[in-house]
């Protein structure tokens, strides 16, 4: 088999600074705001009439995953954890070659000290995640009414109520203000779809916290009776 080197476009950032609670689809969680940062290789030109589309399709490497290999088998989390498919008929991380496809919201496009920077809504991609190609979405052929979906016929249902207590509250309005972002919006959509595994047992409450990591804080909370999570804390 011939190799083929492919070089980056560029680099997201975005608030998800670890595999864990990354939405398992694009556009499921609207408040998490990416950028995508292209290479200084690349000119204006490059991007010129891509303003007119409001979304586009990213061609991008699972890079914290790529060292660990593929499977020929997995387990999808829409079917519980628990039920194995073959590697391409999911959208798993552990792939062949490790290339993902998401298609996200298209806010506007920056150019900045000769950088050029877009900006995404929707995203379901790690911090530093690396780009290879960006094409547009054509809702006219990208968008199939009639098209069958296999064993993920429809959008995965909110799952979870979720509070905060008095102390997240207020961390969330500090980091807030600090970033300029929605976080009690972006932490309401991540956990409500529940970021734990799916052979987790939904009904076993125990004194556990959970957490992951957000922009520049650790964020922890509980599984509650009654479908609810309570954020417990944001820590810098």
């Amino acid at each position: 088999m011939n190799s083929l080197n492919f070089q980056p476009i560029g680099y997201v950032t975005s608030c998800y600074q670890e595999k864990f609670g990354i939405p398992r689809q694009p556009g499921l969680v609207t408040a998490a705001k990416s950028q995508l940062i292209l290479d200084d290789d690349f000119s204006e030109e490059c991007i010129r009439g891509l303003e007119g589309f409001s979304h586009i399709w990213l061609q991008f490497i699972f890079h914290q995953t790529q060292k660990q290999g593929w499977k020929s088998m997995v387990r999808p989390p829409r079917l519980g954890g628990n039920k194995k498919v073959g590697v391409f008929a999911s959208r798993s991380t552990f792939r062949p070659n490790p290339i993902g496809l998401s298609v996200v919201a298209l806010s506007h496009i920056e150019v900045k000290n000769s950088l050029i920077i877009l900006h995404l809504l929707g995203c379901d991609l790690l911090n530093k995640t690396p780009v290879l190609d960006i094409k547009p979405y054509l809702p006219y052929v990208d968008a199939i009414p009639d098209a069958v979906g296999g064993f993920a016929t429809e959008k995965p249902e909110t799952l979870f109520d979720v509070t905060f207590t008095d102390l997240a509250k207020k961390q969330c309005r500090q980091a807030e203000a600090r970033l300029g972002e929605d976080i009690i919006t972006l932490i309401t959509q991540i956990l409500a779809l529940d970021p734990s595994p799916s052979y987790r047992n939904k009904r076993e409450i125990t004194d556990r916290i959970y957490g992951m990591k957000l922009y520049d804080f650790d964020l922890s909370w509980q599984y509650c009776e009654n479908n609810k999570i309570k954020v417990l804390a944001i820590n810098s």
